[in-house]
C-alpha cells in the first residue's frame, strides 16, 4: 500500500473531515477485527422469513456465531407455541413426568430447521438461549438446584436440533442485587423458593433472615457523619459503615455457597448427557456480579463460554447507570439527611466504583463521557478476562438498551466506544443483543469493526429496525408523473 503524502490542502480536508465525524471506525488495514456474533430473538418468524439474505449479509460483516432463542413460534393469536415436540421417552429415562403436549407447526418447524443448516454451512457456532422445557416429579430435597430437570430438557433440545452446540442460561444463580424493589425483587428479601432451597440444602434460614434485617436497619440509619468518616471505605471501614455482623456475613456467604451448587449440580448432569453439549451463561458485569453471587473465577471452571453484560444504560432494568441512580436514590430516600453526594459515596463503598463526571443524578441524564469508556468499560472488560483466564471463553453480551430493557437508548456512537475500549481491554468477540433487529447505524458500526462494513446504497441487506428510504417517498418511484 502506498504511503499518503500530506500537504497543505489534503491535510486541511483530512482535520475538517475528522472534526465533523462522530466517531471514524479504524481502517482494517490498522486495527485487528473483532468476531461478533448476534442474538436472533423471539419471534424467530423475523428471521426465518429471509434468512439466507441476512445470514449473508452477516457472514460478510463478519458475524460467526449466533444464540438463538426462546424457541417458541407466534399464534395468529399472539400466543406462543413450542418450535418441537417433547419426546416423553427423555423425560422418563430421567425420572420426570414430560411436559405436556401442546399445538405445533410444521410448516415453520422445517423452516427453522433450514435455517439453522444454513448457519452450519457457514460453520457458525450455534447456541439456544433460555428455551428449556424441563419435566417435572422431583422433591426439593432430591433435586434442590431443578439441576436434573434441567438436564432433561436440555438432552430433549439437543436431540430436537442437532445444529446447536450447547445451551445459554441468563442469569445464571442470579441473586436480587437492587436496593429497591425493581424487575420483581430486591436484595434485602428472602422469596419463597429461595427459603425451600435453603431449608433442602441444610442452611439456617432464619439465622440469614436476621443477616438481613441487620443489614437493612444500618441502611435505614446512615448520617453523614458516619458516611463521611467512612467514605475512603477499605475492608474494615466498610463492614463498619455497613454494620456487617456474623449473621449478615452469613447470608450473604450462604447466597454465594448456593450458587456454586447451583453451577456444580448444572454442569455434573450436563456431563452426562449423550453428547457434548456446551454449558454457557450470561452474568451481571463484574462491578455487582460479587453481589448477585456470579463470582467470575469461581464461575468459570463450570461454563464453557461466559458471556459478561456489558450493559450500561441509564433506567430501564439491568444497567450500570440505572441501577447506581436507583440506590442513589433509595439510600437517599431512607436517609433524608444525607446529600446526593453522600449517597453516591456510599453506593462507591458497597460496589468499588466512582462513575467519571458524575457527582450528582443530574449528571447521569448527561450521557456518557469518554473517560467512562476508556476506564469503566475498559476496566470491566479487564476484569472478566482476568476473573475468567481465559479469553477464548469471554464474549461480551452487548446490548444498548430499549427493548427488552427499556433502558435510555444508547446510539451507534456509544456502541462503538463500547466495542472499540473492550477490544483495547483484550476482548476477542461479542454477541450483540439488537432490539429487536439491527438498525443501520448499528450494523455500520459491527460490520465496520468486525468484517467488510455494509454500505446502504449497495447492499441488498437492509437492517429492518431502520425504516428503508423509499417507506417516505409516498408511494412515488423515479420517473413516475404522478
Amino acid at each position: 500500500m502506498k504511503p499518503t503524502i500530506l500537504h497543505r490542502r489534503n491535510f486541511l480536508e483530512t482535520a475538517l473531515a475528522a472534526h465533523a465525524l462522530p466517531f471514524a471506525i479504524p481502517a482494517a488495514e490498522t486495527t485487528p477485527k473483532m468476531q461478533a456474533w448476534i442474538f436472533m430473538h423471539s419471534p424467530l418468524e423475523r428471521w426465518m422469513n429471509n434468512y439466507t439474505r441476512i445470514m449473508d449479509a452477516w457472514h460478510e460483516g463478519g458475524v460467526r456465531g449466533i444464540g438463538i432463542g426462546y424457541m417458541n413460534f407466534v399464534q395468529p393469536n399472539g400466543s406462543p407455541i413450542p418450535t418441537y415436540e417433547a419426546n416423553p421417552k427423555t423425560y422418563e429415562a430421567f425420572g420426570l413426568t414430560p411436559p405436556p403436549a401442546g399445538p405445533r407447526d410444521p410448516a415453520k418447524e422445517k423452516l427453522l430447521h433450514q435455517m439453522l443448516d444454513y448457519a452450519r454451512k457457514r460453520d457458525w457456532e450455534i447456541l439456544i438461549f433460555a428455551s428449556v422445557r424441563g419435566g417435572g416429579g422431583k422433591k426439593p430435597n432430591e433435586d434442590p438446584y431443578g439441576a436434573i430437570s434441567y438436564a432433561a430438557g436440555v438432552q430433549d433440545m439437543m436431540n430436537a436440533y442437532p445444529q446447536a452446540a450447547g445451551v445459554i442460561i441468563d442469569g445464571p444463580g442470579e441473586h436480587h442485587y437492587e436496593l429497591a424493589f425493581h424487575h420483581g425483587g430486591e436484595l434485602l428479601e428472602l422469596r419463597q423458593w429461595e427459603r425451600t432451597r435453603y431449608a433442602a440444602l441444610g442452611m439456617d434460614v432464619p439465622r440469614m433472615e436476621k443477616g438481613i434485617e441487620r443489614l437493612r436497619a444500618r441502611l435505614h440509619g446512615l448520617t453523614p457523619a458516619m458516611v463521611r468518616y467512612h467514605r475512603p471505605a477499605g475492608l474494615l471501614a466498610g463492614m463498619a459503615l455497613f454494620d456487617l455482623n456474623e449473621d449478615t456475613l452469613y447470608w450473604l456467604r450462604m447466597r454465594q455457597e448456593s450458587t456454586m451448587g447451583y453451577f456444580a449440580a448444572i454442569r455434573a448432569q450436563i456431563d452426562k448427557l449423550n453428547r457434548k453439549v456446551k454449558l454457557t451463561g450470561i452474568p451481571r458485569a463484574a462491578t455487582f456480579s460479587v453481589l448477585t453471587t456470579q463470582d467470575y473465577q469461581r464461575m468459570a471452571p463450570y461454563f464453557d463460554y461466559i458471556f459478561p453484560k456489558h450493559y450500561f444504560w441509564h433506567r430501564g432494568f439491568d444497567g450500570m447507570y440505572g441501577t447506581i441512580a436507583r440506590w442513589v436514590q433509595k439510600i437517599q430516600e431512607w436517609n433524608p439527611s444525607l446529600t446526593e453526594e453522600d449517597c453516591f459515596s456510599v453506593v462507591k463503598a458497597w460496589f468499588g466504583i466512582e462513575l467519571p463526571g458524575v457527582k450528582s443524578l443530574a449528571d447521569m441524564e448527561m450521557g456518557f463521557p469518554q473517560e467512562f469508556f476508556d476506564k469503566i468499560v475498559y476496566q470491566e472488560t479487564r476484569r472478566a478476562l482476568d476473573a475468567i483466564g481465559d479469553d477464548n471463553k469471554v464474549i461480551a453480551w452487548v446490548s444498548t438498551g430499549r427493548a427488552p430493557h427499556a433502558g435510555d437508548p444508547m446510539g451507534a456512537r456509544d456502541l462503538y466506544k463500547i466495542l472499540a475500549a473492550s477490544q483495547k481491554a483484550g476482548l476477542k468477540r461479542f454477541l450483540f443483543h439488537p432490539d429487536p433487529d439491527l438498525g443501520a447505524p448499528e450494523w455500520s458500526v459491527i460490520s465496520g469493526m468486525c468484517g467488510k462494513q455494509w454500505k446502504e446504497g449497495t447492499s441488498d441487506y437492509w437492517p429492518s429496525d431502520t425504516p428503508r428510504n423509499e417507506r417516505f417517498n409516498g408511494g412515488r418511484k423515479p420517473g413516475d408523473n404522478r
